[in-house]
């Protein structure tokens, strides 16, 4: 829960979802986070760190391949922040785009998937609390158990920032909004590859 909680890409995309799209993609958006969440938990119980202690290119792969998405999206974001000529908040919310729910669920899926220190983190909690010897029970429990934590938290999230206020604050302001949330979602991935080149080095 704690992990979830914690602020980085996976909250800034459900965050920007709920109040650019809507409530609906918001909880979208939440889901594919919390199957992102299970299928990590799932890699790490089958013992995905031990195959990036023995194999580091692939953890540097995941690195170079996640902070490029996350470049993608940064571009994407800062691309389209552009405000239309003599645009209003009312008439910049009738012409929100619409995507699809089916979209917001896979953009958060990619989304949380692309951040491969999850897997780490993950599997270092899990070695540090998990019995030597993990029953088939906690094998089958565990990921969905990730995947209600990852989900509520998202879909409160998703249902706070669709309210009316924060939706008006961003209808405002939408412009420096995304263009933030670009430059977050830039540095981000931009340290990623970083470290991948840095590692592969």
């Amino acid at each position: 829960a704690l992990g979830a909680i914690s602020p980085g890409p996976s909250f800034l995309f459900v965050t920007r979802t709920s109040v650019a799209l809507s409530r609906r993609d918001g909880i979208a958006a939440a889901l594919g986070m919390g199957l992102g969440a299970a299928f990590l938990c799932a890699l790490a119980l089958i013992g995905l760190r031990a195959v990036i202690a023995q194999v580091e290119w692939v953890y540097i792969g995941f690195k170079v391949l996640g902070g490029a998405y996350l470049l993608t999206l940064a571009w994407r974001l800062w691309r389209g922040a552009a405000p239309s000529a003599g645009a209003s908040p009312q008439k910049m919310q009738s012409e929100r785009p619409r995507r699809g729910l089916a979209r917001s669920f896979l953009l958060a899926l990619a989304t949380q998937l692309s951040n491969p220190k999850t897997v780490v983190v993950i599997s270092g909690i899990f070695a540090a609390l998990l019995p030597a010897h993990v029953p088939v029970w906690m094998l089958l429990a565990i990921p969905p158990i990730q995947f209600v934590i990852e989900s509520s938290w998202y879909t409160f999230v998703a249902m706070v920032m669709s309210s009316p206020a924060p939706r008006s604050v961003y209808l405002r302001a939408q412009t420096w909004i995304d263009r933030a949330a670009g430059c977050v979602l830039g540095a981000l991935g931009l340290r990623l590859i970083l470290e991948g080149a840095k590692e592969a080095g």
